[in-house]
């Protein structure tokens, strides 16, 4: 009897054990995918991300100043140098992009150094937690991202840049700078000079021939146009830093 006992309840703690650990990982599971006001599901916990990475690879958010020698970081988000005169994200020197986007900026950047250049990157992956901060500031689509939507950039599927010179650094004359919001920095708008349109266009050539498309009303934002099918991100990127150190 004690032997026949002692299995019984050696089954009973395995099943609590295991209604725990499955509870337990569908609790992380709904509090970090609960659909916000818009009803959209936001992933704001690594655990949930890293599951996502292991189910398909294309999901993993891809350190770009490590994994693309010869661009530069400059995020202008990080700064007050930005449309709200403000610092929005935290002091970091580098930026994420999903597996495919990043995968598509490398071989930008290779097609570029034919011509002696490279690209700067003002702003990659956002969070969605930033998106809604913007949308309170200039709520117009053309010029920032709606949160009942959400954005490419909070997908890690979308990245603003320009042109530089790899023996100077020198950005490459654009007509405009970031951020701004005229029809100036039209990709369409032609009254500029020559060596302005060449820039423009070499940058849209290089990027649409890359896998990107680009944004009608901002020369310098480029996004994969199958960016929908990744889901919203809203994790810090101190976070996003610990599990590129995993890889």
């Amino acid at each position: 009897m004690n032997r026949i006992y002692k299995i019984k309840y050696s089954i009973k703690i395995a099943v609590i054990v295991f209604f725990f650990n499955f509870t337990g990982f569908n609790i992380v599971s709904a509090q970090s995918k609960i659909g916000n006001k818009y009803g959209l599901t936001i992933i704001n916990n690594t655990k949930i991300l890293q599951k996502q990475i292991e189910d398909d690879p294309a999901n993993n958010m891809v350190n770009l100043k490590k994994n693309i020698p010869g661009i530069k970081i400059d995020l202008k988000y990080a700064t007050t140098q930005n449309f709200m005169h403000q610092k929005l994200y935290p002091p970091i020197r580098t930026t994420f992009l999903r597996k495919p986007a990043a995968e598509d900026l490398k071989r930008v950047v290779e097609e570029l150094k034919k011509h002696n250049l490279s690209v700067k990157i003002f702003d990659a992956y956002r969070p969605y937690s930033i998106t809604e901060k913007m949308w309170e500031k200039v709520k117009d689509d053309r010029y920032a991202a709606d949160p009942a939507k959400g954005s490419g950039h909070n997908r890690g599927a979308a990245v603003d840049l320009t042109l530089i010179d790899m023996k100077t650094g020198n950005e490459l004359p654009m007509g405009t700078g970031f951020d701004n919001f005229s029809d100036t920095a039209h990709p369409d708008f032609t009254v500029l000079p020559a060596a302005i349109l060449k820039n423009r266009n070499l940058l849209k050539r290089i990027m649409e021939e890359n896998g990107f498309k680009q944004l009608s009303t901002e020369w310098w934002h480029f996004y994969l146009p199958n960016s929908s099918s990744f889901e919203l991100l809203d994790i810090p990127f101190s976070e996003l830093k610990k599990m590129a150190k995993k890889d």
